[in-house]
């Protein structure tokens, strides 16, 4: 192939123009917005964790991890040498006895492949980490490799590289995805510009759904907006405290100077592109009860602000939807991660260079391909939700 166009210029469209640039193809990147401001990836927490329950993204997450640990030396161009501050602070899933056989069940294929994750019993939670003392659960995995990164020095270091290796990126908002003959040979911009090219790969978060139905392609991914609050405390001080999830889904991240980041999504956010953070009222009334009910340390807590981001959530299965689509020759997709887009970049910007370069795929993510989402088959990651 000769050239690609790539729509999305965030961490999963920047690691793909990497790997298509590398690979010896003509890459454009099409981003409306080159602050990224309002995309999903600069807005996460910067998690990364080896703790899924599906063959896959356990896989995609080992290899995260593996580009992580080198990605400074890596994508290092003209001097600057991304720093992805990778703090491994270790993620607990906190468990209870009706969550208990499905975590077990997690963690036996975790072990299998070969990842650093362990079970400890409520004595031993305690024990490393008093204030999580609770009559509510009875153990939690723990994944002492998982931690925080930053999405930014990820997003830029990818981009610095792929430009270097002849990608170009270019602001400019893409209106329409041209398919002529049951093949995408390019994109229309909003400035009437036809750009052609033989693929084009659409990895534009939440705003994926819009550009596909322009050409009658229907995918069940929605922007729904999440808040996080940045919360004061003094609990755990002198403690390396790790990132904490409850069963019900609230999660704490630790940071600095006695801070957590806290959010918990629900079925009843918000969804749309308006990226106006929750009131304050929500976390102390909705978050915060049910923080305490699980964890009763943590009743002295204060916001300090907070943030609002979108989750392009897959309401079919909440897992990513990765590959050529179906009927249209040409056209790739990345979207539907709901929430561990960013962790994943690595692994699918690298699949999908190499599908679209015809190279045999590093790693089989066939069943994460579109061809699911036609026959309404859900791949859940467990039978409970995903956080």
């Amino acid at each position: 192939m000769s050239d690609a166009i790539v729509v999305g210029g965030a961490c999963m469209g920047a690691a793909t123009a990497y790997h298509l640039a590398g690979g010896g193809a003509g890459v454009t990147v099409f981003e409306r917005d080159p602050s990224l401001r309002y995309s999903s990836t600069l807005l996460s927490d910067g998690n990364v964790r080896i703790q899924f329950n599906l063959e896959e993204n356990i896989r995609i997450s080992q290899y995260a991890f593996e580009v992580l640990e080198e990605f400074g030396s890596r994508m290092e161009v003209d001097g600057y040498r991304p720093d992805v501050a990778m703090r491994k602070q270790g993620n607990l899933f906190l468990v209870d006895e009706e969550g208990r056989g499905e975590a077990g069940d997690g963690l036996d294929l975790q072990q299998s492949l070969g990842a650093n994750v362990r079970w400890l019993d409520m004595t031993e939670v305690i024990a490393r980490f008093p204030p999580l003392a609770s009559d509510r659960l009875v153990g939690a995995t723990l994944g002492p490799d998982d931690g925080s990164v930053d999405p930014n020095a990820v997003t830029e270091g990818y981009r610095r590289a792929a430009v270097a290796g002849g990608a170009r990126f270019e602001r400019a908002e893409v209106a329409s995805i041209v398919v002529d003959g049951g093949r995408a040979v390019g994109v229309d911009l909003a400035d009437g510009t036809r750009r052609h090219g033989d693929a084009v790969v659409v990895c534009a978060g939440a705003w994926t759904t819009g550009l596909l139905a322009g050409i009658g392609v229907e995918i069940p991914v929605a922007p729904v907006m999440r808040t996080v609050y940045v919360v004061a405390s003094d609990i755990g001080n002198g403690l390396d405290m790790p990132s904490i999830f409850l069963p019900t889904g609230v999660y704490l991240i630790p940071e600095h100077n006695g801070t957590f980041l806290i959010a918990w999504s629900r079925d009843d956010d918000p969804v749309g592109f308006d990226f106006t953070p929750a009131d304050r009222s929500r976390f102390y009334e909705v978050i915060w009860p049910e923080l305490i009910d699980w964890l009763p340390a943590f009743d002295r807590l204060e916001v300090v602000r907070s943030w609002a981001g979108l989750y392009e959530q897959n309401t079919l299965d909440a897992n990513g939807i990765i590959g050529e689509w179906p009927g249209i020759a040409g056209l790739y997709v990345a979207t539907g991660f709901s929430g561990h887009g960013f962790q994943q970049c690595h692994a699918v910007g690298r699949y999908l260079a190499e599908q679209i370069l015809g190279i045999e795929p590093f790693m089989d993510l066939t069943r994460l391909g579109p061809q699911r989402i036609l026959d309404g088959r859900p791949l859940f990651e467990h039978a409970g939700r995903i956080i």
